[in-house]
């Protein structure tokens, strides 16, 4: 479905595989099914989180459970946004399309000189 408009795809079987994919490959986008074999999505989007090099992927919660505050909660583990399944094809691409267009507008916005102290972390 994604491959007609540009994306390459990696797929991983579980948890621990996308982990190690993410972090070879460094996509643009993880598409993260919450319930996986091994580890949940949950633990995925958090690990990915704590790893430097994967902290600019955007990642995007699937779950077909979809319930009462589970975007909060997804969004609290480390995942950027959440789609519940089924997801069409139009819903899918114009939320890829919408985090697109968010960093190319945040690479066009200068950066604004803010005081920093000893605690803050520098950009």
């Amino acid at each position: 479905m994604l491959e007609v408009h540009g994306f390459k795809i990696f797929e991983a079987s579980n948890g621990k595989k996308g982990i190690a994919h993410a972090i070879e490959h460094l996509p643009r986008f993880i598409l993260l099914d919450i319930n996986l074999p091994d580890i949940d999505g949950i633990e995925v989007a958090h690990t990915l989180r704590e790893n430097d090099r994967c902290k600019g992927i955007t990642i995007i919660a699937l779950t077909a459970n979809a319930m009462i505050g589970d975007r909060e909660r997804f969004i609290a583990s480390g995942c950027d946004d959440y789609l519940a399944k089924p997801v069409s094809r139009q819903e899918l691409v114009g939320m890829l399309n919408k985090h697109l267009e968010l960093a190319e507008s945040a690479q066009d916005t200068p950066a604004q000189d803010t005081p920093t102290d000893a605690a803050s972390p520098t950009n």
